[in-house]
């Protein structure tokens, strides 16, 4: 599927969703949700191209795999959590939306230490 495609799917959901609204709410909300997760699970699915591009991209540059590995975890964390928070600040509850926005970037944050601390070393030896 093309980005179109997905597009595609998430509007016909929501455009469904608003139609429930006057008869069921809920249901609407369980139309976004599935919709969603199907969205999720598409880009958890292109997740393989992006790793075996950086393992390309490993093997004419030698990066410490650490580092990779860590972005990956960045990144994985920044998606779960926007998609999370999105889903409950769309069902009407933005303060348990915005608490998990704060707990990923605060994931992101303590995930990131030791590249920071590898960094900091590295000036330290510059500046020495």
């Amino acid at each position: 599927m093309t980005v179109v495609s997905i597009a595609v799917v998430g509007i016909v959901a929501v455009l469904l969703a608003v139609s429930l609204k006057g008869m069921k709410g809920e249901y609407g909300t369980f139309l976004v949700l599935a919709a969603g997760f199907f969205i999720f699970f598409y880009g958890v699915g292109k997740l393989s191209t992006i790793l075996d591009t950086m393992k390309e991209i490993q093997s004419y540059i030698k990066i410490n795999s650490v580092y990779l590995a860590t972005l990956v975890k960045m990144i994985g964390i920044t998606y779960i959590a926007e998609f999370a928070s999105g889903i409950c600040k769309d069902a009407g509850y933005g303060a348990v939306g915005t608490q998990i926005e704060i707990f990923g970037k605060l994931s992101v944050l303590a995930v990131s230490m030791p590249i920071l601390l590898a960094l900091i070393e590295t000036l330290q030896v510059f500046l020495s």
